[in-house]
């Protein structure tokens, strides 16, 4: 009886799994928080899932003998034994604090249908029955945990089950003498039953269920250079009314896994339950991601004159130069240049209720490319602007979009002498907004993933801005197979 398998843990740890801190003890970069609202179309939809797992058991055969006066002792055997209809009327799923979950299935119907044989001596007899399970109530507890690698597990640490009422109709041969101790054959398709439920559900658990969760991805490719770190930091933890499941959620370079440098900070989950379940993703992921990109260099970039559209009136050579720089033509008459700008250091966001802020510090260095196809430093710039951020999330990622303020820029160093830096400021600012800027959103349109297990979607989304974290709610579709 593979009472637990198949569609039933997709969904449940769909749920459970969309989203948990690093080493144990360290404040997670991800939190998924499923409510009691997420816990009941849990339940729910499991158990439409249970009810069609339940017409493909095939319960086993049993046998036992038979003492009747005047008729003296035989020996009866119950095979073929089949789901011919079921009706599961209610469940529920609850946190189980300390451990997990506790699912419990009540007030259920079963009809088994099967082939009888009876034997006494030389005399053979068989038929055909029908038998009424009612009341079948089954209650297991789930203890959920994380191993080595990150990856969530489940086991069944207890399981029970109860039969109120067992009805068997025998047709066939002489079938009304198997009905004379039809108390006798019930009471054992009862015990039966009950040990058998129990027993599958173990074998589920650990057959179906513990593989399904190790499907989950601890890591998941963003592009080609990073990826991000999901893995599980501890065994998720169940509360009263919620279960919160903690990731890592730190994003790294794919040819080379450091630790971080810094700790996420501490999140505060605000007490919202109106939806199934409740992301809470801290500024340290996006954080980890700026550290990786700006120390393998990705956050620079270079200007040189065949960027610029053929119309601009200011042109990166020496020529162009000579009014905003004349030592400049002089000293390097007829020659290109190059503007290599780098972030100073790494740029992170900070979320503030309503509101993230990103302030990076960026240079912005002149080149002269030399006939020697060599590179001599002229002027070094500071640059200063306001950047603003927007995050979106949709069914299954986490996307966003950058604007600039207007760039700013300052004179840092100058090989040939003092100048206005006013005509460079708008070679830059149109280099941001037409260059820059269209492809970093191009790469942030895409996003990253949620981690999710397949056929679950969100919907009826919501996003907040915390003090370091964002705060996104949805609920859940689950799509069958």
């Amino acid at each position: 009886m593979r009472v637990f398998s198949g569609a039933l843990p997709s969904l449940l740890l769909g749920l459970l799994l969309a989203g948990t801190p690093g080493a144990h003890g360290a404040n997670p970069g991800l939190v998924a928080r499923v409510t009691a609202k997420g816990l009941e179309y849990a339940a729910r939809e499991g158990l439409l899932a249970l009810q069609r797992e339940l017409h493909r058991i095939r319960l086993p055969d049993f046998s036992g003998d038979f003492s009747i006066k005047h008729v003296g002792r035989g020996r009866y055997e119950f095979h073929s034994l089949d789901i011919h209809s079921c009706e599961l009327l209610g469940s529920t799923l609850r946190p189980l604090p300390g451990q997990g979950l506790s699912l419990t299935i009540s007030d259920s119907f079963i009809q088994v249908q099967g082939r009888w044989k009876a034997r006494k001596a030389f005399l053979k007899l068989q038929g055909s029955f029908d038998l009424q399970v009612k009341g079948v109530a089954v209650s297991v507890d789930l203890l959920l945990g994380s191993d080595a690698s990150g990856r969530p597990t489940a086991t069944a640490s207890s399981c029970s089950s109860h039969i109120r009422d067992v009805d068997v109709h025998v047709s066939g041969g002489l079938g009304w003498l198997l009905n004379l101790f039809h108390n006798q054959i019930e009471s054992r398709f009862r015990d039966v039953l009950e040990s058998e439920i129990c027993k599958m559900v173990q074998k589920s658990v650990t057959s179906d269920l513990q593989p399904y969760l190790q499907t989950l991805p601890v890591t998941t490719e963003i592009d080609g250079f990073v990826g991000i770190d999901y893995s599980l930091t501890e065994a998720p933890r169940a509360a009263a009314q919620t279960l919160d499941v903690m990731f890592k959620g730190e994003v790294f370079n794919l040819n080379q896994h450091s630790p971080v440098a810094f700790l996420a900070p501490a999140m505060s989950l605000p007490e919202e339950y109106s939806r199934m379940v409740y992301f809470a993703l801290s500024e340290n992921v996006f954080n980890t991601a700026s550290r990786v990109y700006h120390e393998a260099g990705h956050l620079n970039f270079s200007i040189t004159d065949d960027m610029i559209p053929p119309d601009f009136q200011i042109r990166l050579t020496t020529k162009s130069f000579r009014a905003l720089v004349p030592r400049i033509a002089k000293k390097y008459p007829n020659m290109n240049l190059e503007l290599q700008g780098a972030v100073v250091s790494a740029p992170f966001l900070t979320f503030s209720p309503g509101n993230i802020s990103l302030v990076p510090q960026m240079e912005i260095e002149g080149f002269v490319l030399l006939p020697d196809s060599l590179k001599e430093s002229v002027f070094r710039l500071g640059v200063a602007t306001n950047v603003s951020a927007v995050l979106r999330f949709n069914s299954s990622r986490l996307t966003g979009s950058l604007s600039a303020g207007r760039v700013q820029l300052e004179l840092k160093e100058s090989k040939v002498g003092v100048f206005n830096v006013a005509l460079l400021e708008a070679l830059i600012n149109y280099y941001t907004l037409h260059t820059l800027y269209p492809n970093v959103n191009e790469k942030l349109a895409k996003g990253f993933p949620l981690p999710m297990l397949k056929r679950t979607q969100l919907y009826d989304l919501i996003l907040q801005i915390h003090k370091d974290f964002l705060f996104l709610g949805a609920n859940v579709q689950y799509m069958r197979v």
